[in-house]
Formats: C-alpha cells, structure tokens, sequence
C-alpha cells in the first residue's frame, strides 16, 4: 500500500503536499473533498483547523469521543515530510477506514500553527485557542490524541513530556489524572494490539503544549527508529537535565543537540524530506489510530 511512489489515496498527493511551493491549506482542503469525509473548518485567532467526524454521528455519545489531532503547518524552508505531513496522511487514512467501518465516537482535527516563530510564545500556538474553544463546547474530558513525526521509525513513542509540565508548573488534580488515563489508554492499546516496541520518553513540544497551557490534557504519539531509541534512554539515564533539553527549543541549540535523535534534529530543515520516510511501519501506526478510537 505504501508504495515509495506514493500511487495510492491519499498518498497520492503527498509529493505535491510537501513540496516547496503547496498550499497547503488549499490542498488539504481538496485532499479531503476526494476522500468524501465529512469536515468543517474552523477558523480560531486566525488559525484554520479541519474538522473531521462521522457521517450521522450521535448528537448525544455516551462517552466523549476520541479526538485524534495531526498539525498540518509547517517551519519554512522544510518540505516537513515527517513534521507534520505523515502523520497528516495517516491519519486521514484512519479517518476513511473509520468511517467505512461505520465507527461512530471520534473527531480528527488537522491543527494550525503548531510551528511557532523565533520570539512567539505557546499561547501563540494555534492548539492554544482550539483548547480554549473545546473546553467552552465542553470537550474537556475528551480523549485527545496529538499525532506529530509518525513517519519515520519503528518505535512508537508515547510522550511523557506532560509529566515533566505538571510537575514544575504544580497543575490541578484534574489534570493531571486527565495526563495519566490517555497515558494509559496508549499503553493498553499498543498492547492490545501486540506492539512489542513501545517506549515511554519526554519528546520535543508539540501541539501538547498548547492544549496543557490552556488546561487540557493531549497525549503525543511520534516514532523514532529502534537504534535512536536506545541512544535516547542511555543519554536519559546519563543526563538528568537531558529531559529538559529535549522539551525546549531554546536549549536544543544548545551543546544537547548532538545527542538529540537525528530524526528531531532534522525537524524544521530542507534535511526532513520524503526520503527519510519508513513506509514499512505505516500500517502499524494507522492500526494504532484507528483502536484509539474503537477501544
């Protein structure tokens, strides 16, 4: 299915999606009225967000959805195939299986402004005032699940960067039992589905950051090859403050860089182009997204 030739929907579009000149904006738009999904968009502090969601989705569920979020943005001067537009397409394609499984209980929002300019703060980030907005349509208790740099690796990453939020910002009780329930609700779904590499770690800020900052909980998803993994938790072990140079931009330019994953290091650079994809383990990702939703 995840041919390098990218021949089949929604991959299909995917070259065009990450080349230099996309809008991409207008093209997810246009991407979406091909997969015949049902979406909105919803524009919040001049940031665009897709919503995606059932067909004929109950008015009232019986329990909050699942609401799966992909950013759709990227840095300038970077294709940005694996931050974000992997994660984008693999999503969408668990969004299409979804619904041809008539699954009903889940919302996907492809988020705007995720990548903030040197000097911008998270309140600037556009998954701030989307949690915002969420939290007044009463989505606080949602189950919220924010997919960023699933392209390339065989390991998939469940964040903990949140742990290292709550603890030095003293958040409420809420929170942070909000924090450990989708933590948890990952864990047994990569178990569930028998998914034998898994590790817990801190990842760099994403759209988690702006939804925590506002007072929701966002579990990250991301991936990374088995061979980073491991220089990862070492450098963990060997580096008490290593944690905290992952999280932050600022420190990441820092001596840290050097032992940060090359994948994170390609982030926001001509460097993360389609050629350091892993199509292989796309299925397992798309799986992933799809019993999130179903469990």
């Amino acid at each position: 299915m995840y041919d390098l030739g990218f021949k089949t929907f929604p991959w299909r579009r995917f070259r065009d999606f990450i080349s230099p000149k996309a809008v991409r904006f207008t093209m997810l738009k246009e991407i979406l009225e091909e997969s015949a999904l049902d979406y909105r968009i919803l524009e919040i502090g001049g940031n665009r967000h897709f919503f995606i969601a059932p067909p004929h989705r109950e008015e009232f569920p019986r329990r909050l959805p699942a609401i799966l979020v992909a950013h759709y943005d990227r840095a300038d001067g970077s294709p940005g195939a694996n931050d974000n537009s992997a994660s984008v397409f693999l999503i969408l394609e668990a969004a299409v299986k979804l619904w041809e499984k008539g699954v009903q209980n889940w919302i996907i929002i492809f988020t705007d402004k995720e990548e903030l300019r040197t000097g911008e703060s998270i309140r600037e980030q556009g998954s701030y005032s989307l949690a915002v907005r969420l939290k007044s349509l009463k989505m606080e208790h949602a189950r919220i699940f924010n997919f960023d740099a699933c392209g390339t690796g065989d390991t998939l990453v469940i964040s903990t960067t949140l742990e290292y939020l709550l603890k030095r910002e003293r958040s409420g009780e809420r929170l942070r039992e909000s924090v450990a329930e989708l933590r948890k609700m990952a864990l047994d779904t990569a178990r569930n589905l028998g998914m034998a590499k898994v590790l817990l770690a801190p990842t760099p800020f994403s759209d988690d950051a702006g939804f925590f900052s506002a007072g929701l909980a966002a579990q990250t998803i991301t991936v990374l090859p088995s061979s980073e993994c491991m220089q990862l938790v070492a450098e963990l072990r060997k580096n008490q403050n290593f944690a905290e140079a992952l999280i932050s931009a600022e420190l990441r330019q820092t001596n840290s860089r050097k032992s940060i994953p090359e994948t994170w290091r390609c982030f926001n650079s001509p460097s993360d182009s389609h050629l350091r994809l892993t199509p292989e383990n796309f299925r397992t990702i798309v799986r992933f997204a799809e019993a999130l939703c179903t469990g």
